[in-house]
Order: C-alpha cells, then structure tokens, then sequence
C-alpha cells in the first residue's frame, strides 16, 4: 500500500512504516486511514526529529494496539526495538536485530548495506 494513516488519538498518525499481517488489497474500498493497528511500526528519525518525539511516537503507537516499534537512527546505523511503552532493546554494528514480539531475527548489514 502506499501512505495510509493510523486512527490515533488524537489526530492520528502516519507511520513511516506499518507491517501488517497479509490481507487481499481492495484499493478501491480500503480506506487510507486505518482503525485496526499494524503488528509493526518502523519511524526512521531524520535529522530534525529529536528522540523524545521519535520516543513519543512509539507511545502512540502502543496506546492504539501496535505489538512492537522499531525506530531506526540512520546517523549511528542503529535501531532501537520497543516491545512495550518505555522497554527497548538497541542493535547497531554487526547485530542482528531480534525483535522477540514478532519472531524476527534481521542481520543489520542488511539494512544498512
């Protein structure tokens, strides 16, 4: 899909990227802006965004039902795995990112090739 928005409260919110379990798109009947949660959220912190809003981000997206929250900081090529409200867990340099929530295991070359 392309850009969809999350019903969040309050204004909602679009997430950089949001995983879903697999469904049959219906581009005419399948509404931009979603009411059930992703089982995943990716932000990607650009340059502008401090941590406190990428961080505030992941409370959102945790209050509306999402299962797990990565956030991605390109300048230190790291990711931080929220599984829950506060509680993460960071992986950087040769890691491979484990995202215990959702089973999967992603070796960091990969994403910051």
């Amino acid at each position: 899909m392309s850009e969809l928005s999350l019903a969040t409260l309050p204004d909602g919110t679009t997430p950089d990227v949001a995983v879903y379990p697999a469904f049959a798109l219906d581009y005419e009947n399948r509404p931009a802006r979603r009411t059930d949660p992703p089982l995943l959220c990716i932000e990607i912190q650009s340059p502008s965004q401090s941590v406190e809003e990428m961080v505030d981000k992941t409370n959102v997206c945790f209050g509306f039902g999402v299962r797990s929250c990565w956030v991605v900081v390109p300048a230190v090529k790291g990711i931080f795995v929220y599984d829950r409200p506060g509680h993460y867990a960071f992986f950087h340099g040769d890691d491979t990112l484990q995202d215990l929530t959702l089973n999967i295991a992603l070796p960091l070359s990969t994403v910051f090739a």
